[in-house]
């Protein structure tokens, strides 16, 4: 800062010279003192000057309205929104969001630095302020197959980055308290840069939860209930109360709204859909619900303002006080906690729902040309489709209603006419694909999901953490088939079919995660989407069809029972150099004992010659069964796209 630009801000604090901007008789929300102080806010430059009575070569008198420091997202995944920077900042920022903090996580697993380099370059003129957490792991999983491997030696440079703040959720917590070499090498990297390490340990607990932290994870937002908040709370870590589209945890969390506990914790959403960010809001939206529930006005508005100010070292922000950045919030009332304006760096950025100089979206279509075409899939064919298993069982992933956890069920193989081999429609059993994407690999699972309340046609989407293969969802072959075709033809996005026919699509080819279009335009493709989808889903959806069907293949989201694999193993021994002996175990093969063989290629095994086998990865025990495209260990529970296509086996 000049010395000239000092003195005018010493100046006009202490009331001698004209603030630039006074917001007159506003009742502030004081984030120290969980207090309402009454007082004029003056402004000079981006930075608040004065609280008190102070006059402005321009004044706007708030007649008694709130303002609040402008709101900060800690953790959001902005891919989950569809929406590329510009139009992102026209869904939040009018709901009082001033900055986010995102994780690339997606658009990396899909494009690797592409993706990385995408997103920054794409949010760096916004008025919104757009930080970064670097992707942790990239797959997510050594197991998975994704677009790109992101390493520590890539990662490194981007440290210098100032909007870089560190490095993002740590979802290998078993490799990590395991000291896996190359998660080290990535926590050093970005610790010895003065960096963040953030955390994603669900269930993580005891002596494992304290080499994790010991390890340099500082914070988590994966707790679902308060005993885990509270363990993690007391091991120092900071928690992210996360309310999302999807999950939804502050309900069980809401003891955590009071000192001394507030002061450790921060409003997030992890992931929002493009229609919920316009209906229901942002963080403002969590603010709303947080009171609704009980919580302390003030202690909401700071637990989504200073606390992830202090977390994240935005020095100077996240309060309404001398020397803060002016960016501000005004709300009529903190019981509906309606935004009427934005201001950013002292000026006025949206008011009453409507950012006022909206961002353009520029693509360099030649450097991203990999973001902008990642699809490399043939055209989908019934035999594609076809189940070669045989058997009296089958293993379904059964969802759980409101939650991302699923279960495990063994059951009597179905057959319904109409319907594809082992799909029920009485019990909401579909049939599941996955469909390598990124490398023309051919790679296909098959397996049966349940308590899926798609009652007839199929729905497919290029959204399915981490990798973002092609999954599709159905009752018959014919309309999955077409369901993925929809998908594939638009390079990325959403498809639901029925009876043959395309109902409703919504083309994301962004990297098959986002839309060039518009918040209300995608909002409204969604819409009707949904809509579409009404007059064929049983029941009450919580999640909604293609959030759910996006974390079925979500590799680091455990089952309840995380005990459940120690007591539910097949026998197997080790043979020669490559191959295992699979012993016959009827809860869980629908085959005999046979020999398995196993190739490497671009850092996965592929399975060659047989549904399902046992083995050791870093010390890791894991099931593997081909057919019903599921995976189990301590802290895994996830669907498997990668194995190659099988032919008949004798």
């Amino acid at each position: 800062m000049q010395s000239d630009e000092l003195k005018r801000r010493i100046s006009a604090g202490r009331g001698d010279a004209l603030a630039d901007l006074v917001l007159k008789n506003a009742r502030i929300v004081n984030v120290f003192t969980d207090e309402i102080d009454t007082a004029d806010i003056a402004i000079s430059g981006n930075s608040i000057v004065g609280v008190g009575t102070y006059h402005g070569r321009k004044e706007v008198d708030l007649h008694g309205k709130y303002v609040c420091p402008g709101l900060i997202d800690g953790h959001i995944h902005i891919e989950s929104s569809m929406l590329c920077g510009p139009a992102f900042e026209q869904a939040v920022l009018p709901h009082g969001t001033t900055a986010v903090v995102t994780d690339p996580h997606e658009i990396s697993n899909v494009a690797g630095l592409e993706g990385l380099d995408f997103m920054l370059e794409t949010t760096k003129n916004l008025t919104l302020s757009v930080y970064f957490m670097l992707p942790s792991c990239v797959p997510a999983t050594d197991l998975d197959e994704s677009g790109a491997v992101l390493n520590a030696e890539q990662l490194r440079p981007y440290y210098g980055d100032p909007r870089v703040l560190g490095l993002a959720e740590l979802m290998n917590a078993y490799g990590t308290v395991r000291c896996d070499p190359k998660i080290l090498q990535k926590i050093r990297d970005c610790t010895e840069a003065g960096k963040i390490v953030d955390g994603h340990a669900p269930l993580l607990s005891d002596k494992d939860l304290n080499a994790y932290i010991a390890a340099g994870v500082q914070s988590d937002h994966e707790c679902s209930d308060i005993e885990e908040a509270m363990e993690k709370l007391r091991r120092g870590q900071y928690i992210m109360i996360r309310e999302g589209t999807a999950a939804k945890n502050m309900e069980a969390l809401m003891s955590l709204f009071r000192e001394p506990y507030c002061s450790r914790c921060m409003l997030v959403t992890d992931d929002k859909h493009p229609g919920d960010l316009l209906d229901s809001g942002h963080i403002d939206s969590n603010i709303r619900k947080a009171i609704r529930l009980g919580a302390d006005p003030a202690v909401a508005v700071k637990m989504a303002t200073l606390v992830p100010a202090q977390y994240f070292g935005f020095k100077q922000h996240g309060a309404v006080a001398p020397g803060y950045r002016a960016d501000l919030v005004v709300v009529s009332d903190l019981e509906s906690f309606t935004v009427e304006q934005v201001y950013k760096n002292g000026t006025l950025v949206a008011e009453h729902g409507k950012t006022l100089k909206p961002a353009p979206l520029d693509i360099d279509r030649v450097r991203f040309s990999h973001v902008m075409d990642s699809f490399d899939l043939d055209e989908i064919t019934l035999q594609d489709l076809e189940l070669r298993e045989s058997g009296e069982q089958e293993r379904v992933i059964c969802l759980n209603r409101g939650e991302l956890l699923t279960e495990e069920k063994i059951i009597p193989f179905q057959r319904h006419p109409g319907k594809a081999p082992g799909v029920d429609p009485e019990r909401n059993i579909v049939k599941l694909a996955v469909f390598e994407r990124h490398h023309h690999s051919g790679h296909v699972g098959i397996g049966f999901l349940g308590n899926f309340s798609l009652k007839c046609g199929a729905v497919a989407s290029s959204i399915a953490h981490d990798s973002h293969n092609l999954i599709v969802a159905g009752d018959n072959d014919t309309d999955m088939m077409l369901a993925g075709n929809t998908v594939r033809k638009n390079k990325g996005g959403l498809a639901f079919v029925a009876d043959g026919q395309v109902v409703a699509e919504l083309a994301l080819p962004v990297a098959g995660l986002m839309s060039t279009e518009s918040a209300e335009s995608v909002a409204a493709k969604m819409q009707a989407l949904n809509d579409a989808l009404k007059a064929h889903v049983s029941g009450r959806e919580d999640i909604g069809i293609f959030m759910t069907l996006a974390f079925v293949s979500l590799p680091v989201i455990p089952q309840t029972q995380t005990e459940y694999i120690r007591h539910h193993r097949c026998s197997a021994a080790e043979s020669r150099s490559g191959c295992f002996l699979i012993c016959d175990n009827k809860n869980y093969c629908r085959r005999p004992t046979r020999m398995v063989r196993l190739r490497q290629q671009n850092s996965s095994f592929l399975l060659l010659e047989a549904s399902r086998i046992k083995r050791k990865i870093d010390g890791n025990s894991y099931l593997i069964n081909l057919a019903n495209v599921f995976v189990k260990s301590f802290f895994i529970d996830f669907p498997i796209f990668f194995w190659e296509k099988m032919g008949a086996l004798n």
